[in-house]
């Protein structure tokens, strides 16, 4: 019988995300063959704390096999012998073959948990820790896109700092360059959280005041009135792209609520755009995953202008929502490949990238 391959895989964290990182590894580890996988659940809980998982899933219960939940005990147990600032020994990592980190947002989608995969040598899926930071700070992301030559909407960076000394400023000086509505942002995080379409100057305070709740760097943004088309992209140093999809939100942007709860918003697979188009709009998402070197998986967001049709770029998520019924999982099932099948896809390619990244050499003999 061929050997198990043990996946660990991380989810929680320190995050605004935490609880939609809980839904996509639950769904993560229903899809997970146990005959192919050994399957260890590992939770990081708000406080950044490490932990067996299992207890945060009890709907997987059945899933997990008793042996495994007993080396996760053993983990904890090994943990409490170490000094109290220590959380991360929940396994013996080195009899870990890859880690799958379900985390959404910051400390966890942002490359921080990728550096420590790397120091600790241990594959992983998805992006590395370029194109995770990249990928999570919007403010970066566009800049990025920007020398590669994407077309996107105007914005603006803006520091806490700045709206803690002199919030009127401030004001005046988006003012200047953007007309209502515009939304503003914090630059690193996700699932729309601290989010805010601004309609008036009032409101442009308060939502730069929220915004800076969440990170100390905000993004301003111009409003585009369009379409919003996505596209899931998957694999290493030849990447596909799967049929576009539209987004139409139950709210008046697509934001926490209309994702996560009211279950109203629609998804349109294919968009409803013509085959040159989507086309175009494919094109630019493999453009805009090759430009932050991204690897495994992304989900790539745009803007169809009502105007005049021009497909401008939003964001580039390295982690997105990973239900079966989130956008990413839904546009690669009516692509041909299933929830299942693009798991497994995911494990192989973080192996690959692993066993390419292990060619180059780490030391210099100098003759």
């Amino acid at each position: 019988m061929e050997k198990k391959i043990r996946v660990a895989v991380l989810f929680g964290g320190k995050s605004g995300e935490h609880e939609v990182s809980l839904s996509s590894a639950a769904s993560v580890i229903q899809a997970m063959d146990p005959e192919q996988y050994d399957i260890f659940p590992v939770l990081i809980n708000p406080e950044g704390k490490w932990e067996p998982g299992l207890r945060a899933l009890p709907a997987l219960e059945g899933k997990i096999e008793p042996r495994l939940l007993e080396e996760l005990e053993r983990g904890v147990q090994a943990k409490e012998s170490l000094p109290a600032t220590t959380s991360l020994p929940v396994l013996k990592w080195e009899e870990i073959d890859v880690v799958f980190p379900v985390l959404h947002g910051t400390y966890g989608e942002d490359g921080t948990v990728q550096g420590l995969l790397e120091m600790a040598d241990i594959p992983y899926v998805g992006a590395g820790v370029l194109a995770s930071s990249v990928g999570m700070d919007k403010v970066m992301m566009k800049r990025v896109f920007l020398q590669e030559g994407l077309p996107q909407g105007d914005f603006q960076p803006i520091l806490r700092s700045g709206i803690e000394k002199d919030l009127d400023s401030v004001v005046s000086e988006i003012e200047e360059g953007f007309d209502y509505p515009c939304f503003v942002k914090p630059a690193n995080l996700g699932s729309s959280v601290g989010i805010s379409k601004v309609k008036n100057r009032d409101g442009l305070k308060q939502a730069l005041r929220l915004a800076a709740l969440y990170d100390r760097k905000v993004i301003v943004e111009e409003f585009v009135d369009g379409r919003e088309v996505e596209v899931a992209v998957l694999g290493n140093d030849e990447p596909e792209a799967s049929v576009p999809g539209e987004i139409v939100s139950s709210n008046d942007f697509y934001d926490y609520r209309a994702k996560y709860i009211d279950g109203k918003s629609e998804m349109r697979i294919p968009a409803e755009l013509p085959e040159k188009q989507l086309e175009e709009i494919r094109e630019l998402a493999l453009r805009a995953y090759r430009a932050i070197d991204c690897s495994g998986l992304a989900r790539v967001d745009f803007f169809v202008r009502n105007s005049d049709g021009k497909v401008l770029i939003n964001e580039i998520n390295t982690m997105p929502g990973f239900t079966p019924y989130s956008m990413y999982a839904n546009l690669w099932k009516h692509s041909g490949i299933s929830y299942p099948q693009l798991v497994g896809r995911l494990i192989d390619l973080a192996l690959e990238r692993y066993r390419e990244k292990k060619k180059s050499k780490t030391s210099f003999d100098v003759e």
